[in-house]
């Protein structure tokens, strides 16, 4: 039987995978590609996955 996670949890999980996982220099491709993944692997919403579109956007943009 599937356990069901709260979508704040399945955004923790998703963020902390992405960092685990993404390279010092990822450019937007690659970020875009572990995105994706991380959406698949998370079995996310397509407004999840928004969520952390937005998420990475807002956070290239405090680098600059």
């Amino acid at each position: 039987m599937p356990t069901i996670v709260p979508q704040s949890e399945l955004h923790r999980r998703a963020v902390q995978w992405i960092s685990e996982h993404r390279p010092e220099k990822c450019d937007a491709a690659c970020l875009k590609k572990l995105l994706e993944e991380a959406a698949m692997r998370f079995n996310m919403s397509p407004l999840d996955a928004e969520f952390l579109q937005r998420f990475y956007a807002e956070d290239r943009s405090k680098v600059k």
